[in-house]
């Protein structure tokens, strides 16, 4: 993939949290748009522990929108 394509995701307006598949079968899940950086060759993605990774954008198979979470929910089932 390439970085505009990264850039578009992260510029859409009401931003969509989603995640960013990687070849080495690795999830990162972006969250907000400010937590990734997108620099001319490659782009750093910092996650919610504040751990960073370095993303080459050969690296990227596909950017999939996350589920939705219904207003008020957690996302799990009730019982």
């Amino acid at each position: 993939m390439d970085l505009d394509g990264v850039r578009e995701a992260l510029r859409k307006q009401p931003f969509q949290p989603f995640l960013m598949q990687l070849a080495d079968g690795r999830s990162l899940p972006i969250l907000h748009p400010e937590f990734v950086a997108v620099g001319k060759r490659r782009l750093v993605v910092i996650d919610e522990n504040d751990g960073w990774s370095f993303v080459e954008p050969l690296m990227i198979v596909s950017l999939d929108q996350m589920k939705k979470t219904p207003p008020g929910g957690n996302g799990k089932k009730r019982k």
